[in-house]
């Protein structure tokens, strides 16, 4: 590609988006560059502090099951507190318990202040989904969601290479500079970004119901998302915890995952962008069940790998899945939730990633054990195809301007006679008519 028209593709990628989404970009990277604990939490607690495995796991275990408890909590902060307050909150305790974690020594404690690391560092996840969902334009989400996670796996990448290097100095000089650099981003958050959770009239608050967690669980149709989001992450997740166990009882050493993995953080960092300008304008229902059969059938090639160079191969395959799923199904978490619940509906769509951050490690190790590799790999691909199956019949009934495209989109497809069209109604019910404040004016 000519130079000057990757920099026109550059340009049209970034442009257009408010200030305020462009702080809570560098918080996002900043905060994932100064990512410690969850790389070499185990490592730190096997090596340096002489734990066993056992003990490292039921670590890891806490830590995961402290962002499920938080996840709903959150929601519900983001909605009542407000964005802005409850990521001061989550990232500066985060910053804390970070820092104490650091010189933690008796098991108990450490154990127990991981479950806290959990809780606070997956507290932000939902207001910063819904602070992002606030300030950009419907039509400009689904780039911002990508960027979004560019930050997020540029920093990873960055880190890991950087953690490295500290911990081979001082663990507990890596748990401090995480702590720093957290609260960093509660610095950027109090000194940049204003709050941006909508304000709701009297004529609003009356017209529309009050939106509560019961409110979430009988939205049968974004509950099934919800599901939905849970399995393909279940198969997601055995880039790291699945993969590793399988590659090491082939014969391959940490070094050779490590060779495999890493193509999917080049992979991100180089194709996020591009591609995203590819699928912007894309039905997202069609992407889902695409990008769900890619990642179910790329994880089932794994059963044929015999080399590292085919191992890296498939994480190809999975990966460009990776990078269309999770900007298209974020935004249409947002195009189903309802504006002034958004937090709520966020922590209950974290939670699912969180649960299945928990479950994928329990599944992959009792596959390997009982059944070999080949039968994990499998069941990755029967996952995929029942995630395809479950978008397909969930979204078909649903207008393609429900999914957050502008009107005028929405308007051009239904005059074409696109998929788009439809009267509004699904085997879960009418679509009702929606208002949305993102597309107010931009900071």
């Amino acid at each position: 590609m000519p130079f000057a028209a990757m920099r026109r593709a550059v340009t049209e990628s970034v442009s257009g988006l408010p200030r305020a989404f462009w702080w809570l970009w560098i918080s996002t990277l900043v905060n994932r560059l100064g990512a410690f604990v969850a790389t070499f939490m185990a490592l730190y607690l096997t090596l340096d502090r002489g734990y066993s495995a056992s003990y490292a796991g039921l670590v890891a275990a806490l830590h995961g099951l402290g962002g499920v408890m938080s996840s709903l909590g959150a929601g519900v902060m983001t909605d009542r507190l407000g964005r802005r307050p409850t990521l001061l909150i989550a990232q500066a305790s985060t910053a804390l318990s970070v820092a104490v974690l650091g010189f933690m020594e008796h098991p108990v404690a450490i154990a127990g202040v991981a479950l806290l690391v959990g809780m606070a560092s997956n507290a932000s996840r939902p207001a910063v989904q819904a602070m992002m969902a606030d300030i950009v334009r419907p039509e400009d989400r689904v780039r911002a969601f990508s960027l979004n996670y560019w930050a997020i796996n540029l920093g990873f990448a960055v880190s890991s290479a950087g953690a490295g290097f500290i911990a081979s100095y001082s663990y507990r000089a890596g748990f401090l500079i995480e702590a720093a650099m957290t609260m960093v981003c509660a610095i950027v958050v109090f000194m940049k970004l204003p709050e941006s959770r909508p304000v709701r009239t009297a004529r609003e608050k009356a017209a529309e119901p009050v939106v509560g967690l019961g409110t979430v669980l009988r939205d049968g149709r974004f509950m099934g998302v919800v599901g939905l989001s849970f399995v393909v992450a279940l198969i997601f997740q055995q880039g790291s915890v699945g993969l590793p166990v399988a590659m090491g009882e082939a014969g391959f050493t940490p070094a050779d995952y490590g060779l495999a993995i890493a193509v999917n953080g080049v992979l991100i960092v180089a194709l996020q962008i591009p591609v995203t300008r590819f699928i912007e304008h894309r039905d997202p229902r069609r992407l889902l069940v695409i990008s769900s059969v890619v990642a179910g059938y790329g994880f089932g090639l794994t059963a044929f790998a015999g080399s590292v160079g085919v191992f890296a191969l498939t994480v190809c395959v999975w990966t460009l899945a990776e990078i269309v799923n999770a900007p298209t199904q974020t935004g249409l978490v947002v195009a189903l939730s309802p504006t002034h619940g958004r937090g709520r509906y966020q922590g209950m769509y974290t939670m699912s990633w969180s649960v299945a951050a928990l479950v994928a490690p329990l599944m992959s190790g009792f596959m390997i054990d009982r059944f070999g590799a080949a039968w994990l790999w499998a069941a990755c691909a029967v996952l995929g195809t029942g995630a395809a199956l479950g978008y397909w019949g969930l979204m078909r009934g649903l207008p393609r301007d429900a999914l957050g495209e502008s009107d005028a989109e929405a308007a051009e497809a239904s005059a074409q006679g696109g998929s788009g069209g439809g009267d509004g109604v699904s085997a879960a019910g009418p679509v009702a008519p929606r208002t949305d404040s993102a597309a107010a004016p931009r900071p």
